[in-house]
């Protein structure tokens, strides 16, 4: 079985009332969630109950609590967590206290184990000195092995498990062994770099809104360009413990690289980013991280149990209906049936796809839920029940959102062929529905034809939608109706000049 995963760890002290029959209940829920108990007191004794009230039927519990989420907040993420899974045993307990551990690591210089035998060996300052020094560094004596810490450590830790090697020597792998202590911790450098890149992506996504703009507008992006400017570079100020002129210049350059990407200034056509572009890439990157965040707090468990099933489900179900939605609600505009169209199946795919698509920000709602998880806002506490009926309706509300975004991609395709039919231009497709002007010349008395629709002039050319189970399928421009005829019974010759008649025999 795999370790419990988790981002932060949590000290709480946690009072159980109730007698040692519920003592031992809670300290067995602790362990069935993976929270190492540390100890345990009498309340109002120490080293844990001190300042309670004493109580004989209470005891206090020194709890390890281990949650997902960020290092902000989590104090009340793990305080919910506890009274959530004692609630659930029936058992009454308070968390009298909460403090994050912090434990994060420092950034030192690793080492590669060399022999040094061979630049030992050369006289000094002279030409076989130097050339061996530079093998060492190409790497050409390394001994096999690496440490890790500062250099003088680092030499003897390497010298202490190297007894194979006659002259250990070590050669760096990074520059950091140069300016010792001017790096953060690792987990502190991340959240630092992690500021600079995003308010340098502001600056970027504040100057493509200004670009084209005039008046007020230009002025307000161009202001909010200069804001995020700044606070990068105060960003940047603050990577390096000693000075802030590097870090300022880094975060600057890298502004300048993505407004440059941005307004299209390192493409040779001028092409840059839309507003529009922007934004959506902006709301896929958040539902897709927000709905990473909720998933890494799934157990494998609740992974095979469930999630895994119903989710291959509803994708599967999802994907096969989706695939002739776009295409009914085409025919239905043009008042033809579904079953009047045979449609490739790699375009059902593409349709499909085009309509999850616009459904999509349905996907927004679990992951803004992923977030606030994360973040460990207050109605996303575990311990504290869910509105079942706001969400709900959050839920319905979007969904008929992006229901309507499809219907509305149907209606435009309906609109534009019709008006390409109007104006006897080459009408548009559709997701693999291709009409073409075309000439329908009979082929048996015009008596004998059978089909639906108003009768046939072959001195007017039809859209045709081709051919479906024997039928043809066409599209008067005057009527705007359908007209279906049997296939054998005509002849469907392409019209190059629907403005002008078709030829008559």
């Amino acid at each position: 079985m795999p370790p419990p995963r988790f981002d932060r760890r949590v000290r709480t002290l946690v009072e159980v009332r109730g007698g040692p029959d519920d003592w031992e209940e809670a300290e067995q829920r602790f362990q069935a969630h993976g929270w190492p108990v540390r100890g345990s007191s009498p309340a109002g004794q120490e080293p844990y109950g001190a300042g309670l009230d004493p109580d004989p039927g209470a005891r206090v519990f020194d709890v390890e609590v281990r949650l997902f989420g960020k290092a902000a907040g989590c104090e009340r993420g793990a305080a919910a967590r506890v009274r959530k899974a004692l609630r659930g045993a029936g058992l009454e307990a308070y968390v009298r206290f909460a403090q994050l551990l912090r434990r994060d690591r420092e950034m030192y210089t690793q080492w590669r184990i060399v022999d040094s035998a061979a630049r030992r060996s050369a006289p000094p300052h002279s030409w076989r000195r130097r050339a061996a020094r530079l093998a060492t560094r190409c790497g050409r004596h390394d001994a096999g092995g690496v440490v890790t810490g500062q250099p003088g450590h680092a030499l003897r830790v390497a010298r202490a498990h190297t007894p194979g090697v006659p002259q250990t020597g070590v050669r760096p792998l990074d520059g950091r062994w140069r300016v010792p202590g001017s790096y953060w911790p690792e987990e502190e450098t991340e959240r630092r770099l992690t500021h600079v890149v995003a308010w340098s992506l502001c600056t970027a996504a504040a100057l493509v809104f200004a670009d084209g703009r005039t008046g007020f507008a230009r002025w307000f992006w161009l202001g909010a360009a200069l804001a995020g400017a700044v606070c990068a570079g105060r960003a940047g100020a603050r990577l390096s413990q000693l000075g802030w002129r590097h870090g300022t210049v880094t975060a600057l350059v890298l502004c300048a690289f993505l407004s440059a990407i941005g307004l299209g200034l390192l493409d040779g056509e001028g092409r840059g980013w839309t507003p529009t572009q922007i934004l959506m890439t902006a709301l896929v990157g958040g539902v897709v991280g927000g709905l990473w965040l909720l998933v890494r707090q799934w157990t494998w468990g609740e992974w095979v149990a469930w999630a895994v099933p119903l989710a291959v489900t509803l994708a599967l179900s999802s994907f096969l209906a989706a695939g002739s939605v776009l295409h009914t609600l085409y025919a239905d505009g043009l008042s033809f049936t579904p079953g009047d169209f045979e449609v490739p199946a790699v375009w059902q795919v593409l349709a499909a796809v085009k309509l999850l698509t616009l459904l999509s920000p349905v996907l927004a709602v679990p992951a803004w839920w992923g977030i606030a998880r994360h973040r460990h806002h207050f109605y996303a506490m575990p311990a504290d029940r869910m509105n079942v009926a706001l969400n709900v309706c959050v839920f319905v509300f979007v969904l008929l959102g992006g229901a309507l975004l499809a219907l509305r991609s149907a209606e435009t395709a309906v609109d534009r062929t019709v008006a390409a039919a109007e104006r006897y231009d080459p009408p548009p497709s559709y997701f693999g529905v291709e009409p073409e002007w075309t000439c329908v010349q009979p082929v048996v008395p015009p008596a004998r034809l059978s089909g639906e629709g108003d009768p046939l002039d072959p001195a007017r050319p039809y859209l045709s939608f081709g051919v479906s189970g024997g039928t043809a399928v066409l599209w008067d421009p005057r009527t705007k109706e359908p007209l279906t005829l049997r296939a054998s019974q005509v002849r469907l010759v392409p019209d190059e000049t629907p403005a002008e008649p078709c030829p008559t025999e």
